[in-house]
Parts: C-alpha cells; structure tokens; sequence
C-alpha cells in the first residue's frame, strides 16, 4: 500500500484512511497502516480473546485478527463479500482488522479534528480519539491502542517494567505528558510516579499542553513546573511532532527536553522526529526505556 505519508514534519496534518464497520464510518491514521488486504477468514484460536477472530499467514509471519464489529458492540456480519483487513504496525506488532470497507484516504490538519467529550469517551470506555466531519459525514477515529490493549495490557505500557526497577527514591522533577487516550495517560503517570516521579501533569493533545506551557512561562514559573515534557504523536487538536517544534523553535521554551513516547516510533517517524528537535524518541510499549531516559535528561 502506498501511504503517500506526509515528508514535511511538525506541520499538524496527517492522513486518515476512512473504512465502515456495520454501516457506520471510522477513520485510521494512514502512519498506522501496512497493507490492506482482502478478508479471507482466519484460522480459529481456541480460548483466546472474545475480539480475536483468529490468525492468519499473508506472509511470512503469522498475525493476530481483530474483529471490530465485536470490539465495537456491533453484531456478527451475515455476509464479510468486500470485507477488508486492515494490517497495521503499531506497539510493535503486526495485527490484522477485519471491516467492511474501506472507502479512501483524506488529508486533514489535526486543528480540524475534535476531542471527543465525556459522553462519547471516557477513562473507562474510551473507543474514540477524535471525531472529524468530511464531505457531510463524521468519522470517528478509533483508539486502535485501546483495543490491542485490552486483549492483552503489555502492548499499552509495559507494567513489568517498571515492578523490575524495585524501590527508587522520590524526584520532584515535574513531568508534562500530552496523552489523548485516558487510559493510557493514566497507566504513564502511574508508571511514572511508581518510578519515584511524584509531579507528573496530564494533558489531553498537543494544545492543551502547549498552553499549559505558554501560561508557565507567562507567569515566570516555567522552569520550576516543567522539567521535561513526554508526548505522544497522533492526538486531536494539535499532534506531537507540531508540539515539539513549537517548543524546539521557540527560545522561551527550546531548553526543555521533549521526548516523543508513541506507537508510531518506527525509521521513519524517527526522521522526522529528529528532524524537528525531539531529545529522545521511543516506542510504546517500553515505559522501563521511558524512565532511565527521563532519569538521564532532567539530570
């Protein structure tokens, strides 16, 4: 598949590959993706996930399906004739998931996609990072992370990790983190404060961060609230790589290490991460890797 990804980096847009599940329309970030390949069921796994479809073997490695008609509550498709697997590459691993179809892909600017509020998505049933309106029709961007999370947690954040690293003394360096996905913003600053970081502060996107940032330094306390910021990539409003620039281009703000901590750190990515100033980029779910490279920046 050709993903056309965008060359030019910190410029706030992305590609979004729209499918349908059940009639209604999704969205998918294009970085997320490998291929599209036409449905053919899988092989059935005995006791796993209720969301696990089976397996399939298009190459020459064996991956998991997701069945989104039943992550989303939907009910199992009479007829799967056009049906698509979408296979993506996040988290480290490669998952297949099966929708109806798939209808082509938009360039939009992050700006124009909106944060779901708490009727649509919460810490506990959270599916949906953003919602856009194109030709007339809104598409809800799923939380992909969430879901491979929920069949098995290790994907998200790696837990074990930081239950290695035993007993560290408490640091009162304050840590910004831009995390759209509640659950996932929550595992970090529990991970964090388990790693003895007792001031870490959440946000929901790049913007509201970046206020946040914007405020400090207008009121003179930039540097005793802020230590280091941790920022995902794909987040509504505002993404990762545009708050990095800002902070990286900006004199008042240049001096504070960013990290980018996401799904999406692959070579590529990397480019353009390195391209815009980020200190240290690192790949979900290694939140062992994110501490010591905390621990060496506001050090």
């Amino acid at each position: 598949m050709d993903t056309n990804i965008l060359l030019e980096s910190g410029t706030n847009e992305l590609e979004l590959l729209e499918f349908t599940v059940n009639g209604n329309h999704y969205g998918i970030n294009v970085a997320k993706i490998s291929e599209l390949i036409p449905y053919k069921k899988p092989t059935v796994v005995p006791n796993s996930h209720p969301y696990v479809e089976g397996i399939f073997m298009p190459r020459d490695f064996i991956i998991s399906v997701v069945d989104l008609s039943k992550c989303l509550g939907f009910p199992e498709p009479a007829d799967t004739t056009g049906d698509m697997y979408i296979v993506t590459n996040f988290n480290q691993l490669h998952t297949a998931f099966h929708v109806e179809k798939v209808l082509g892909i938009h360039r939009v600017f992050w700006s124009d996609i909106s944060k779901p509020d708490g009727t649509v998505s919460s810490e506990n049933n959270a599916c949906a990072t953003g919602i856009v309106r194109l030709h007339d029709e809104l598409i809800i961007i799923l939380d992909f992370e969430r879901i491979v999370s929920e069949i098995n947690p290790e994907t998200g954040v790696k837990i074990s990790d930081i239950e290695k690293l035993g007993n560290r003394e408490r640091r009162d360096f304050p840590i910004l983190i831009a995390e759209d996905s509640p659950m996932l913003s929550k595992m970090i600053c529990d991970c964090l404060f388990k790693a003895g970081y007792t001031s870490v502060i959440p946000t929901g996107n790049g913007l509201e961060a970046w206020e946040l940032l914007k405020k400090y330094e207008a009121e003179g306390t930039l540097d005793k609230k802020v230590s280091c910021v941790i920022t995902d990539i794909e987040m509504p409003q505002m993404d990762g790589h545009r708050l990095t620039k800002l902070i990286k281009t900006d004199k008042k703000f240049s001096h504070l290490p960013v990290v980018i901590f996401s799904s999406l750190v692959n070579e590529e990515m990397r480019r353009k991460g390195e391209a815009i100033g980020a200190d240290a980029q690192l790949s979900k779910p290694e939140i062992g890797m994110l501490v010591e490279q905390i621990d060496s920046l506001v050090n």
